[in-house]
């Protein structure tokens, strides 16, 4: 069944395989060959020109008054999703204090929330700015806190989740 002759074909067939598979190595270092390699500086097959290399002028900024006053709450609601873990809207605390009419109210003076961190650094009331500067990098901006949270660091985020805020009330 398994003669010599079929034996050489198997082997045969294994070592021609592994032949095309070193000469198409061999080929594809050839063709995409960059210059680079042992000990060189290594450089781009190609690069990729963007932009026109045209000034276009100063970056227009926008401040955070006009974005509020242009944000979206149903938005607003979708960003909420990564505070619902720690934050409740419906009065009662849980790992962080209940946000519903945190816009306006007084920093950290929710009843029986042990706050931690230097809160009062950044004011005496959760105005838009405040919250916008306290949601952009809460560990910087309240130096000590335990909120685990990173932050966010679009402002159209803010903006919106600032504005679903002031829809909850107290």
């Amino acid at each position: 069944m398994l003669d010599t002759m079929t034996l050489t074909k198997i082997v045969g067939g294994v070592c021609g395989a592994f032949l095309v598979f070193l000469l198409g190595k061999w080929g594809a270092e050839v063709l995409y060959h960059t210059g680079g390699g042992h000990g060189g500086e290594q450089q781009a097959a190609y690069v990729i020109e963007v932009g026109g290399g045209e000034d276009t002028g100063p970056v227009e900024t926008v401040d955070f008054a006009t974005l509020l006053a242009s944000a979206d709450p149903a938005k607003g609601e979708k960003v909420f999703g990564k505070c619902r873990a720690c934050h409740k809207i419906d009065g009662t605390d849980a790992t962080g204090p209940h946000l519903n009419g945190v816009v306006g109210r007084a920093i950290g003076s929710v009843a029986g929330f042990g706050y931690s961190g230097s809160l009062n650094a950044i004011g005496d009331a959760w105005t838009p700015e405040h919250l916008s500067t306290f949601l952009t990098n809460p560990k910087e901006a309240a130096p000590g806190t335990t909120m685990g949270f990173k932050g966010l660091p679009k402002e159209e985020d803010r903006a919106n989740l600032i504005a679903y805020l002031e829809t909850l009330g107290g």
